[in-house]
């Protein structure tokens, strides 16, 4: 018989194991759902310090409000209230490059700058200022965009920032990809000529990536901390739905345009 080899899990007809571990003997009550998040993604588990920043991100990408995702989620969920799964699933499938999707972009962009420099132990503001410097002279001169740079409500600075960077710091978490994004957000104005705030996304991905999670991975872990955030919408949409008025307000002020006039306004 063929074989197919898997360290997640596996079960008999009496046992489940997850991980190498009896999953009801050994970590039914013993370990925090985060750890186990962590530990499925790397096959190791997390230090206390790791865990601490881990759950931290993951708290802080639960909810932002009336966010596109959570809009999608609500009229995905009035349209079909028979399908919850696919409601929620509608919210997920909105985690792009303009939300959600800033973590894993910013956790790349850095780990891209970061990894070539090898040990960065001694390194003070300076060389990192130097460092971030290049980064985005190098970013902007390619026409590309700096992740993690700017938020269309926290236009004086985002307040999940400074306490997610305080948080790795205590857990002693603190490494060379915050320190590039804290650079980043010191000499940016130099590059791009004006001065942006530090998004909470941005933060997200360079903590995580200090806390040794898969880079190519942190767009998973945003998401699996907003399908929290979307649960808890949907439950409040059962009770107080904006749904319906949502609907009604765009549908009822649609206003039909012929195609050439559409475009040439788009012009």
């Amino acid at each position: 018989m063929p074989e197919y080899p898997t360290a997640i899990g596996t079960s008999t007809t009496d046992t489940i194991s997850l991980l190498g571990h009896d999953l009801a003997g050994e970590l039914l009550g013993q370990i925090s759902f985060g750890e186990l998040a962590y530990w499925l993604a790397t096959k190791r588990r997390p230090t206390p310090g790791q865990l601490r920043v881990f759950e931290a991100v993951l708290v802080s990408l639960a909810d932002h409000g009336f966010t596109p995702t959570a809009i999608a989620a609500r009229l995905t969920y009035y349209s079909a209230p028979d399908s919850l799964q696919g409601a929620i699933a509608a919210g997920l499938l909105g985690g792009g490059s303009r939300f959600l999707g800033v973590t894993e972009d910013t956790g790349q962009w850095l780990h891209r700058v970061v990894e070539p420099l090898g040990d960065t132990s001694g390194y003070g503001t300076e060389e990192w200022d130097a460092v971030a410097l290049e980064a985005l002279g190098a970013t902007k001169a390619a026409g590309a965009k700096v992740p993690g740079l700017g938020h269309p409500v926290h236009k004086n600075g985002d307040p999940r920032t400074p306490v997610i960077i305080r948080i790795a710091e205590e857990a002693g978490v603190k490494g060379p990809h915050l320190e590039l994004f804290e650079a980043v957000g010191r000499v940016h104005p130099q590059v791009v000529g004006r001065t942006l705030p530090l998004n909470g996304a941005g933060v997200a991905g360079a903590a995580l990536a200090d806390a040794g999670l898969p880079v190519d991975l942190l767009r998973g872990f945003a998401l699996l901390a907003r399908t929290a955030g979307l649960i808890g919408h949907l439950a409040e949409e059962r009770e107080n739905p904006i749904g319906p008025t949502v609907y009604g307000e765009v549908d009822r002020n649609a206003v039909y345009t012929p195609p050439a006039e559409a475009s040439s306004k788009e012009d």
